[in-house]
């Protein structure tokens, strides 16, 4: 039995999240506002997020201003949100909008031929800003679409059977009459009241049609496969710091994991412990530099698909001075 839209958006007009980049009703809906959260959103929380979502629409109050913007200044306002390939498509996204005039594609189709938008992205944005009759379907979406259908085969095998499911829900009238709050009452329902843990299933509009409630197993939807070990790869660092206190940086290819950031030199990260001799052998030198090198610690950071360990070691150098060669250059912490 599909669950009534009608329920579900008589909950949201009285429990809707006020959102810096989510227009009140009867407000205009801007779709680069839509579109620039969507992108920050992805793999990130909508907590984390805020902050940045202020920076940047402070710094680029349109998709003009932010396709005309340095890709460095960019890259300098995303950092600490991680996944930095979303802020090179961000970049390049903007620039392809701004050569249409600065309009954004207003339809499903439209939006995926664009830099960085996947499926998810482009159908968020087009039931949100442009009111096409869509489901977006996210991870918020995704747990609900698992409880309301009782749905047990674990992810991330059952994706594509969720999907088709999800994609269901906006069936009736008064869902396809309002897209753009039907989905924006989704990703409320998962956030607030369909929680990953201890959903607040006694509150929920949609109680009454969930499965998984009536089955008393809606806490342990979705069910997923037990995640394979990650591995741990293992790097080394230098930071070599001048009389000034700047840090010697490197450019980081522009294609790859942190692609395009600044950071500390130092070889490759690999499966294997980096040596003392091994590591000092690849440090940074250069004319009249004879920097001695000693470790102040390891860094331990954790990617999603592996745990990196990274030797760091420092050394003072005594010169300001320009570096050439490899993108490295001496920079103010």
């Amino acid at each position: 039995m599909l669950p009534c839209a009608t329920d579900l958006l008589r909950w949201y007009d009285r429990h809707r999240r006020i959102l810096p980049w989510r227009a009140l009703p009867g407000q205009k809906i801007d779709p680069y506002r839509v579109w620039l959260s969507e992108i920050m959103l992805q793999q990130t929380t909508v907590t984390a997020v805020m902050p940045y979502f202020e920076r940047f629409l402070a710094a680029f109050p349109d998709v003009t201003a932010l396709a005309r913007a340095p890709q460095d200044r960019v890259m300098a306002l995303w950092a600490g949100l991680g996944y930095y390939a979303r802020a090179r498509n961000l970049h390049a996204c903007a620039q392809a909008v701004a050569a249409r005039g600065g309009v954004f594609p207003d339809t499903v189709e439209g939006l995926l031929e664009l830099p960085g938008i996947g499926a998810y992205t482009a159908a968020a944005i087009a039931a949100i800003a442009f009111g096409r009759p869509v489901v977006p379907v996210d991870g918020n979406v995704e747990r609900v679409t698992s409880r309301l259908f009782a749905l047990t085969d674990p992810l991330p095998a059952a994706r594509k059977a969720i999907a088709a499911r999800a994609v269901t829900l906006n069936a009736d009238a008064q869902a396809k009459a309002r897209p753009s709050d039907f989905a924006q009452a989704l990703f409320d329902l998962g956030a607030g009241i369909c929680t990953p843990r201890s959903p607040a299933c006694v509150l929920c509009p949609w109680r009454e049609a969930c499965a998984g409630h009536a089955q008393g197993i809606a806490a342990t939807l979705p069910r997923r496969a037990p995640k394979p070990v990650r591995p741990v790869r293992h790097g080394v660092h230098f930071c070599l710091v001048d009389e000034a206190g700047g840090l010697l940086l490197v450019r980081r290819p522009e294609k790859g994991l942190l692609g395009g950031m600044m950071g500390l030199p130092g070889p490759h990260w690999r499966d294997d412990p980096w040596p003392e001799a091994e590591a000092l052998s690849l440090a940074p030198a250069a004319p009249r530099l004879q920097p001695h090198w000693r470790m102040v610690g390891q860094v331990k950071h954790v990617f999603t698909h592996f745990t990196l360990l990274v030797d760091v070691r420092s050394a003072d150098c005594g010169l300001s001075q320009q570096y050439g060669g490899g993108g490295m250059r001496a920079l103010p912490r």
